[in-house]
């Protein structure tokens, strides 16, 4: 969660949360924690296995999902056909977004990274201080420094909004 910044009391979205170990990993540094997965089942499972913790569990695709109005963070590993469309709206204007660490395809990290991708006007930093590529978090394998990268290796974009 270092790389996230994610500490006490923050709000955080863990859009794709499966069964929870991102979600782990948020309370884990106090966070406040919105679950969002969309299968049934595996929702049903977050809201038992968190229902005495400080989580919500929301079943909703990562498309539609309502956004906070109050400031808030995302650590996810959405489904990648999910990312784009996630992207595009996170970086809305007028959307409470400080920051986000999410897991997706090396080529659509490339992409969001590049200077002139989508949003970008949003962020008004120079694409170094808007994103940051890099190996993905919670032990995902990281790709060898010069190797070719599959691209659809999992790394992580990072967003930051000041």
């Amino acid at each position: 969660m270092a790389l996230a910044g994610v500490g006490p009391g923050d709000l955080v979205l863990d859009v794709g949360a499966g069964h929870g170990a991102i979600t782990d990993a948020l309370l884990a540094a106090g966070a406040k924690v919105v679950a969002v997965e969309l299968h049934p089942e595996r929702a049903a499972f977050l809201r038992r296995r968190y229902h005495h913790d400080d989580v919500v569990v929301v079943q909703a695709d990562a498309i539609d999902l309502r956004l906070p109005r109050r400031p808030f963070t995302v650590v996810a590993n959405p489904p990648f056909g999910a990312v784009t469309p996630l992207l595009r709206r996170l970086l809305r204007p007028g959307v409470a977004l400080e920051s986000a660490v999410i897991v997706a395809q090396s080529q659509v990290v490339r992409r969001w990274a590049a200077p002139d991708a989508p949003g970008a006007q949003s962020l008004g930093r120079t694409p170094s201080d808007r994103t940051r590529t890099g190996d993905p978090p919670s032990g995902l394998p990281p790709t060898a420094e010069g190797q070719q990268q599959d691209p659809h290796h999992p790394t992580a974009l990072t967003i930051r909004r000041h």
